[in-house]
């Protein structure tokens, strides 16, 4: 038996890990803890981990976005997350709306610097104070407010910078106060600022039914023998005979100035122009001298659904260019108002401020009420968009958050899907049942005929028997 015998291995040269180059007395798994955290921290910070609660989901809220400028496809109702507030700002819960034809302009990107879409709507809304933001000293929370905020208005809840929100009188309702916000800001500036409107002077007003139209109508009956020449559609002259404020009525797109030279040869002392294009040069003719010409809209830029830059032009070129010295010869002045740029570009928050106090003033002291024409859902304001670009309104049309949206009703094009396919189901279900009953048919052909062949077999065979037999017997 031979036995085999190892030779010893070779002593090999110890070999240190980094960690016990650096420090002899550290084991390598001490090494390898203190590189990775000990194992007891480990488990700690797992287990804070897993008792901290799980972050929540940001919270949404139901907003009018614009998604692109044109058609009222742009126009939809999405949700988008809360606002988080700002230092200087107030958090409003809204409860109103207002809709001014401003809100048209922007949709179709018709004003100088329009929003970046996507963008939520609204120039103007009503509600309470939710929060308030750090520096902000003048509102608490709970307080009842209107806002101005450059557009995000059309939302359940809108931050604004406090400068552009107002205390509403307690008595006035959410509706109210969007209401007379912008219409009577507007209304109060343009008659009594710029046109210093007295007492027996006269008024040339166009659109005199809309929103704005209606509040100058208020106003200047708060001054003693004012004459108002209201311009607007044929539709809306009865509602506003009814009403009692304007003295003669003009129908819109007539040859109203004969109209009025008829009734007030000498003229008009105040033009009040929200339209421009065409009307601009027809209502200057009818200045008297010191006459005053206010421009404070453009609504006939607004011809179709989408924006036409060949309307855009059309309504400025149409507009007769006139030089100061015509205005030096002929005594009268020209003057425009833009209440956006007055806010937001040349610093006029207190003034405004100054003429909201005023205004609520007059509506305390039941002076002046706003006359709405009509309240939406914000899932419906396609359709009240629609209304006001039809001139259809008369007053204000107001737009409320918390209001259901009208049934839907099915379109023709879905109705007449729906027949057909009930037609189409019925006509293959009738040919599932031939079809079921031809198969009846014929398998029961096939038994009768299995069956009458199976009966045919004996006697087949007896037939062959009796032939053998006889076969035989021969």
């Amino acid at each position: 038996m031979t036995e085999t015998t190892e030779a010893p291995a070779a002593a090999q040269p110890e070999k240190k890990t980094p960690t016990e180059a650096t420090n002899p007395e550290t084991t390598p798994n001490e090494g390898q803890q203190a590189a990775n955290g000990s194992p007891e921290k480990k488990a700690a910070a797992a287990e804070e981990k897993d008792a901290s609660p799980p972050a929540e989901p940001p919270k949404e809220m139901r907003a009018v976005v614009l998604t692109g400028f044109g058609g009222f496809k742009g126009v939809k109702i999405l949700k988008k997350p809360e606002p988080s507030l700002q230092a200087g700002e107030v958090l409003i819960r809204v409860r109103s709306c207002g809709l001014n034809f401003q809100d048209l302009m922007v949709r179709l990107g018709a004003i100088d610097s329009p929003p970046k879409t996507p963008c939520i709507l609204g120039l103007e809304c009503a509600g309470e104070i939710e929060a308030v933001g750090e520096g902000v000293e003048n509102f608490k929370v709970g307080d009842r407010v209107v806002a101005l905020p450059e557009f995000k208005a059309w939302a359940e809840l809108v931050t604004v910078p406090a400068k552009y929100v107002y205390h509403i009188p307690d008595e006035m309702s959410f509706s109210d106060a969007a209401a007379i916000a912008i219409n009577y800001i507007v209304a109060y500036i343009i008659l009594f600022d710029l046109a210093s409107i007295k007492s027996g002077k006269s008024v040339l007003l166009h659109s005199a039914g809309g929103g704005v139209g209606q509040a100058i109508v208020q106003l200047a009956r708060t001054v003693p023998d004012v004459t108002v020449f209201g311009v607007c559609s044929k539709n809306k002259h009865e509602a506003l005979k009814a009403g009692g404020l304007i003295d003669h009525l003009l129908e819109r797109g007539s040859d109203y100035t004969n109209e009025v030279r008829k009734l007030s040869p000498e003229g008009v002392d105040v033009v009040l122009d929200c339209l421009c294009g065409e009307e601009c040069n027809r209502s200057y003719t009818l200045l008297k001298p010191m006459g005053k010409y206010i421009l404070y809209g453009s609504s006939n830029v607004v011809t179709g659904e989408t924006k036409s830059f060949f309307s855009v032009a059309r309504s400025w070129w149409q507009v007769d260019k006139v030089s100061p010295i015509k205005l030096f010869d002929e005594n009268k002045s020209l003057a425009g108002f833009n209440l956006r740029h007055l806010l937001y570009q040349q610093d006029g928050v207190e003034y405004v401020k100054n003429t909201v106090s005023t205004v609520f003033d007059l509506w305390k002291d039941g002076k002046i009420k706003p006359t709405i024409d009509s309240t939406w859902a914000l899932e419906d304001v396609a359709e009240a968009m629609q209304k006001m670009h039809d001139r259809k309104n008369i007053g204000k049309i107001i737009l409320d958050p918390a209001m259901e949206p009208k049934p839907k009703p099915a379109t023709p094009a879905k109705g007449k899907a729906k027949a057909k396919k009930e037609a189409s189901e019925e006509k293959n279900g009738d040919k599932e049942k031939k079809a079921e009953t031809e198969g009846e048919k014929k398998e029961e052909a096939n038994d009768k005929e299995a069956t009458e062949g199976e009966a045919a077999k004996p006697a087949e065979k007896e037939n062959g028997e009796a032939t053998e037999s006889e076969k035989q017997s021969s």
